[in-house]
């Protein structure tokens, strides 16, 4: 017993020496002040604007007067044709572009993870690119490349005996336009996530497709693309988002003319809240991407759920 008297007494003085402070330190409380700071940030620049700008949307300002019309904005949406139009070419994008592009990228991705392709790093390098240059800078470089007069495009279409094209004032050529810009810019990006995909498939099913005697368009059929599916549904999910969000290309390029042939539920909400500075109505327009993405989100994780 005197062993676990002189023990006892040695512990009450350090903790006598450590400070009462020190024994009345509670981890979890520590951990919420290192939190405090990023929470209130959150806070302040995404919570507080999410909530002001539904609350904005339920008023409407005419003649410098505010007044509360409760969700009349959200009904205004239906009758509004410009927001339909908007819809529409947005839907149009993604039903072109968005297949397109994850075409184009598990086509790369498949070709750069060859083992007998040279240089693939660089290659890789190359087809990355796209995704990191700015998005004004290069929506500026296709504006000047499809100039009707002269357009590096044209100059080269001339070159054969074909006439020039009216890239960015013709309704269907400049839709054209902004799909080849877009493609241009998220292949690359989405070919790095997929190829990273590629690169997870276990080598033993190669060979086992190889054993059996599959072909190289048999192993990608019933091997990679199978083992690709929740990349793939990431990335097309992604890249419809992507597609509603739209702004910056058709800002530069179009204008979102002509006609509004490009005109994107964004621009539109842009146009509507800082040239006509209906910021109510630009609320619930930006309220009503909100829901749509929400039911993409929703299905997508559904998907994502069933497949696993």
């Amino acid at each position: 017993m005197p062993v676990d008297t002189s023990l006892g007494s040695s512990r009450r003085r350090l903790e006598a020496a450590q400070g009462p402070s020190r024994r009345r330190l509670d981890p979890g409380r520590a951990g919420r002040w290192f939190v405090l700071p990023a929470a209130a940030l959150l806070a302040f620049f995404f919570a507080y604007p999410l909530v002001a700008s539904f609350w904005q949307s339920l008023f409407r300002t005419e003649a410098g007067v505010t007044q509360f019309v409760g969700f009349g904005q959200y009904a205004r949406l239906f009758a509004d044709p410009l927001i339909a139009k908007s819809l529409f070419n947005a839907g149009l994008i993604l039903i072109v572009q968005v297949p397109l592009m994850l075409a184009l990228a598990v086509g790369l991705a498949y070709l750069l993870n060859q083992s007998w392709l040279r240089f693939r790093s660089g290659f890789r390098l190359l087809t990355f690119l796209p995704a990191v240059t700015t998005l004004v800078a290069y929506a500026v470089v296709f504006r000047v490349l499809l100039a009707t007069d002269g357009g590096v495009v044209n100059q080269m279409l001339g070159s054969v005996g074909i006439a020039p094209v009216d890239w960015l004032n013709n309704e269907w050529w400049a839709r054209v336009a902004v799909i080849a810009a877009v493609t241009w810019r998220w292949t690359g990006y989405n070919m790095v996530i997929i190829l990273a995909g590629l690169q997870s498939i276990p080598a033993e099913l190669y060979e086992a497709a190889k054993i059996d005697g599959a072909g190289r368009w048999q192993t990608f059929r019933h091997i990679v693309l199978p083992q690709l599916r929740p990349v793939l549904i990431f990335t097309g999910i992604t890249s419809t988002i992507g597609a509603l969000q739209l702004f910056d290309e058709n800002f530069i390029l179009t204008g979102g003319g002509p006609s509004d042939a490009t005109l994107t539920p964004v621009l539109y909400l842009y146009k509507v809240g800082f040239r006509q500075f209906d910021f109510g109505y630009a609320s619930a327009i930006a309220w009503m991407l909100v829901l749509l993405t929400a039911i993409i989100a929703i299905v997508q994780f559904r998907v994502m759920r069933e497949k696993r």
